[in-house]
């Protein structure tokens, strides 16, 4: 694990406490790809779910997410997926 993984991790728990958090640089499989970094760390995949997305469509979700790693998605990560669930949903 990376700096920036490290930094989506806690902001992610900070902002949400979730239950359930999964995050996985994908970044290899993006290797020589625009925006991909020489040390990896640029390509994520997030799946979280936490009551604070209960109640909010898709859309509002990501921005949630977005909105908690704005500095991360300034810089050095240049893709992010996102899977936001409530409790319960899968």
């Amino acid at each position: 694990m990376g700096a920036i993984f490290e930094a989506i991790q806690l902001k992610l728990t900070e902002a949400f406490r979730p239950s359930r958090l999964e995050i996985e640089d994908d970044s290899a499989r993006h290797a020589g790809h625009a925006g991909a970094g020489h040390g990896g760390e640029s390509h994520f995949n997030v799946v979280i779910e936490a009551p604070a997305f209960a109640g909010q469509g898709k859309v509002a979700r990501q921005r949630m997410v977005y909105r908690a790693l704005a500095l991360e998605l300034a810089g050095p990560v240049h893709a992010l997926s996102v899977k936001a669930l409530a409790p319960g949903e899968s």
